[in-house]
């Protein structure tokens, strides 16, 4: 019997696309997803840093990426942020479905000038975030650099995974940040990937996640 190839594995995993709205009195919000796709990002949340860190996701995670939020910025970006992660996460666990044929876990790790990053996840079905990250400034711009935690909360409670996140070095927050974006990006593209050679099987010796 021939292994698929991986085109093949992710055209028999079919398409894992989504899209979530989430309302509340806080933060209106439209999430969609292609977990297979091309890096293409239409992002907006009314946070120009935060929408910078996005578009990483998209791109070096090779998520198409729609994301629009009106929230009330009139008092600060935590709900926005927050909301996002949160919405983000039920898009891709909806997409993601069954888990069948998986790779399950990634990581990478990331650099920018000084500053590197190391992101590992798990597709465990349990949410958990261990996250170690000692900005060097509050704010990034406009984006409070303490929002960062929050968003990553956000989406592993929703997208039900194990997250851990590292800053090993770096000076300048605006490069710590965006090396915590990029690597988790790349972590959640690889284990995101439909292994070939696990077409249609649980990643679990459970058999669920």
């Amino acid at each position: 019997m021939n292994t698929p190839t991986a085109p093949q594995a992710a055209a028999l995993a079919g398409d894992r696309v989504a899209s979530v709205t989430r309302n509340t009195a806080e933060t209106k919000i439209t999430v969609s997803v292609n977990l297979d796709g091309t890096g293409r990002a239409k992002l907006s949340t009314g946070i120009g840093f935060f929408d910078h860190m996005l578009d990483q996701i998209a791109r070096h995670g090779l998520i198409d990426l729609e994301i629009d939020c009106q929230g009330d910025l009139h008092i600060d970006g935590h709900h926005t942020v927050e909301d996002v992660g949160i919405t983000l996460g039920q898009a891709v666990a909806k997409a993601v479905g069954d888990k069948k044929g998986l790779r399950r876990y990634g990581h990478a790790y990331v650099p920018l000038d000084e500053a590197l990053s190391r992101v590992v996840i798990d597709f465990s079905g349990r949410p958990g975030l261990v996250m170690h990250v000692p900005f060097t400034s509050g704010m990034i711009g406009g984006f409070d650099s303490q929002l960062t935690y929050e968003f990553f909360q956000g989406f592993v409670n929703h997208a039900f995974v194990t997250l851990h996140i590292d800053n090993l070095k770096g000076i300048n927050a605006h490069h710590q940040c965006e090396t915590v974006f990029k690597a988790f990006a790349r972590a959640l593209r690889s284990a995101l990937e439909i292994d070939p050679r696990s077409v249609g099987v649980i990643p679990s010796t459970k058999g669920s996640l």
